[in-house]
């Protein structure tokens, strides 16, 4: 367990450089599988689930020349791979978009553990098997695995999801890019990330059509080859960023190659007399005084803060936005529409004196503006949940610790180094 000492009370000021997004990265490196060509990719993050995804590829014997300094990453899964190297990445929910890859490879693939990554209430496989059905594999399942076969390749199907769900999303376009015709998927998840995914599909010569919208046609191709490709920023950084800005009272300016993603964000961030501006490529947060909950023009009703699949605010988010609830003064409902009991660590809250009701599975009331003390919190294993509970002590003056705060390394690179760049106190350390 690794714990995050925080001594905080210090505004945050400075500029920052976001990384890219793990969630267009981690399914990007599964996609490069389908490949026997050299792959060029920039900008790649030094996070705990790229180092597993690229032992993986060792392992299998692909070429792997990963430069964590300059972020470059070449691979090469040309030549003979060993099918028997196959064992799924653990702890990591990308696991699961290497399984339409190693079928394409060597007609065979096998869950052996649970692949999970945050534990963000039930999230079931059930309809990746139902994707890999469709495509025409076998699924047999006992005790201790689930195997996967499909000899014969993929046939093109017509597949309407049950949700708008991103790595079942990608998992289908995954299939469909090598299969025999032309697929449909309808119910199709739209974010940024699963965008930024099609695109370097399609530079890999995959022919896919709808991109952004619910309904995604998908045209097979026989190989796919190579690529050079630099991944965006990481919207979701930008915005955490700007966060720790507002609620520590400071001013970080962050980089942001994504404006086009922040309007609801930006509208979002006012909820809680937080105002986003950019300008000249930059993004920053200014706060006029202590932060404020706006009252909406509905008066019987509590301001909200709804969270549900692009284009709604991302539940990914969410925490973050929890955090200013508690500080700002005011009232405000955040509303989980996407994963049940992923809003069970706000009883961590009240051990910096928060006030807040639990509602249900999906709804958390917060009281903020009141009187908060340094404390030692548990994070659960879920990213940002790890960074609300930090944003709140590095608002707080004296000491704090956040234990299990390892999560936040699958995701934030450098993500210490660059808060004490900023004027942080901030430090980790081994945990029993």
């Amino acid at each position: 367990m690794t714990n995050l000492i925080v001594r905080g009370g210090r505004a945050l000021r400075g500029e920052i450089t976001p990384s890219a997004n793990k969630n267009a990265v981690l399914p990007v490196l599964c996609a490069t599988l389908l490949s026997d060509e050299p792959v060029t990719l920039h900008r790649v993050p030094d996070i705990t689930d790229v180092r597993k995804l690229l032992e993986f590829f060792r392992n299998l014997g692909s070429s792997v020349e990963m430069d964590f300094d300059t972020g470059t990453l070449r691979l090469h899964h040309g030549g003979d791979l060993d099918p028997k190297a196959a064992h799924l990445p653990l702890g990591m929910r990308s696991s699961i978009m290497l399984i339409p890859a190693l079928l394409h490879r060597f007609g065979r693939a096998s869950l052996e553990e649970d692949v999970t990554g945050c534990t963000l209430g039930a999230r079931e496989i059930d309809p990746h098997i139902d994707v890999f059905r469709a495509f025409g594999a076998q699924v047999v399942s006992d005790t201790t695995s689930i195997v996967i076969t499909s000899p014969k390749g993929f046939s093109a199907v017509q597949h309407w999801l049950d949700y708008a769900s991103v790595t079942t999303t990608e998992n289908f376009v995954l299939c469909a890019a090598t299969a025999k015709g032309r697929s449909r998927l309808t119910n199709a998840a739209c974010e940024p990330h699963v965008q930024e995914f099609c695109d370097f599909l399609a530079r890999m010569g995959a022919k896919i059509e709808g991109v952004g919208g619910s309904r995604v046609d998908v045209e097979g191709v026989d190989d796919l080859g190579g690529v050079e490709f630099t991944f965006a920023d990481d919207f979701h950084e930008v915005a955490t960023f700007l966060a720790m800005g507002a609620i520590t009272g400071g001013d970080i300016a962050v980089r942001n190659g994504s404006v086009e993603q922040f309007p609801l964000l930006d509208r979002t961030f006012a909820k809680f007399g937080v105002e986003i501006t950019h300008e000249n490529g930059w993004s920053r947060a200014r706060v006029d005084g202590p932060l404020k909950v706006r009252e909406p023009f509905t008066s019987n009703i509590l301001t909200k803060v709804e969270a549900a699949p692009w284009p709604y605010v991302p539940a990914d988010l969410l925490p973050i936005f929890v955090a200013l609830g508690v500080r700002a003064e005011g009232q405000v409902m955040f509303w989980n529409k996407v994963y049940e009991g992923a809003l069970g660590w706000s009883s961590e809250l009240g051990k910096f004196g928060a006030h807040s009701l639990l509602c249900d599975p999906h709804r958390l009331i917060t009281f903020g503006g009141k009187p908060l003390v340094p404390a030692e919190v548990e994070s659960p294993y879920i990213i940002r949940v790890a960074i609300a509970l930090f944003m709140l002590a590095a608002s707080i003056e004296g000491e704090s610790t956040i234990l299990n705060a390892s999560p936040i390394q699958r995701a934030h690179p450098r993500f210490v180094e660059n808060l004490n760049a900023l004027g942080a106190d901030v430090s980790w350390v081994a945990g029993d």
